[in-house]
């Protein structure tokens, strides 16, 4: 089979053994991967994104020596299923699923694979894979298998927003508004949140903000986003016993913006992280500190929030369509990456293997 292969830091198209499927495990045809953020983070920074992981406690054994194929966000169609996969998929049926395989029945950590960032399993980059049976999720027939393709990084964006803790009665600033930023919205919508203030230097991503769900987009080199928050919501500062009702998104990650963001955090405020900053970076407690902020870190989901998600884009309640701003073969993965780098000519491209 054909893959996109990361080689030696660079992307290569090459043939490739395909997947044979163990206990618990089907193949299946890649229909379309989405090339997320955190791929693009990980050819460049890749030999510092495993050195972190080990050092902060992951178990991985990620060789950059070696190839890996790359892919995460992926619908697929069911080619083969072995009698002992634990799955109700057939030949033919398009699933999604969260990007784990299980060597081993029941799974254990010592053999549970991440997809796309593995040396023994592929991702989504290539033209078939093999997926976990009892993870599997069929695609309800009316929805484009395109926007199924979807799924994780909406995910992403429900499950950072169900660990904000955010009510319909605050409101919400997302900082960033890439593909994480943008799905951050759909979820905040989706909780009834009435406010949502949405912050990009990119026009087009401001445009994409306001189809997600944004009811105030702002450039920051016109306005601060907690400028734009106080002005929409009437906010006259610092109140003696009055917590601010704001939790806000840090969907950039570049050093500097955390601590700025904890600097100009009204009292009480609430900040969640789901941004990846891939370098060192510095704040100032003393700001959380005077001010009672709650920080809170994410990451992923849920398989619960997965299969939330998918019912959403499946019932309309999440349009992914304004989402997909390309589609390329694999022999244009490498060129689809360096597009990525212009937010205002891209924000999600799908790479399409079996095109």
């Amino acid at each position: 089979m054909r893959a996109v292969v990361m080689r030696n830091g660079a992307l290569v198209v090459d043939d490739l053994p395909e997947p044979v499927p163990v206990s618990g495990q089907v193949l299946v045809k890649t229909l379309a991967c989405g090339i997320c953020g955190s791929d693009l983070h990980f050819l460049r920074h890749g030999p510092s994104m495993v050195a972190l992981s080990q050092a902060g406690g992951s178990s991985s054994t990620l060789d950059l020596s070696r190839d890996v194929v790359l892919g995460h966000e992926f619908v697929a169609e069911v080619l083969d299923v072995r009698a002992d996969s634990m799955t109700n998929a057939v030949p033919g049926d398009r699933v999604v699923s969260v990007p784990i395989l299980f060597g081993t029945l029941p799974p254990s950590l010592e053999t549970v694979r991440s997809l796309g960032f593995s040396n023994e399993s592929n991702g989504g980059y290539a033209e078939c894979m093999a997926l976990s049976g009892p993870l599997l999720l069929k695609v309800p027939n009316g929805l484009a298998t395109e926007h199924a393709a979807t799924t994780e990084p909406f995910a992403v964006g429900l499950h950072a927003v169900n660990k904000s803790g955010v009510t319909s009665a605050d409101a919400a600033i997302v900082h960033g508004c890439g593909p994480v930023g943008l799905a951050v919205i759909s979820a905040l919508r989706l909780a009834g949140v009435r406010t949502i203030v949405a912050a990009d230097y990119s026009t087009a991503r401001r445009r994409l903000a306001e189809t997600m769900g944004a009811t105030e987009v702002v450039d920051p080199a016109q306005e601060a986003a907690i400028d734009a928050w106080a002005r929409v919501a009437g906010w006259k500062g610092p109140q003696i016993g009055v917590t601010a009702p704001l939790v806000q998104f840090e969907a950039i990650g570049v050093p500097g913006i955390l601590d700025e963001l904890m600097r100009r955090a009204p009292r009480g405020g609430r900040i969640t992280v789901v941004g990846v900053c891939m370098e060192a970076d510095s704040i100032h407690p003393m700001f959380g500190i005077n001010k009672e902020l709650q920080l809170q870190f994410v990451l992923g989901y849920t398989p619960e929030e997965f299969a939330a998600t998918l019912a959403h884009l499946a019932e309309g309640r999440i349009d992914a369509a304004p989402l997909i701003t390309g589609r390329v073969p694999l022999d244009g993965v490498a060129d689809a990456f360096t597009a990525l780098a212009d937010p205002d000519r891209h924000a999600k491209i799908l790479v399409v293997p079996n095109n």
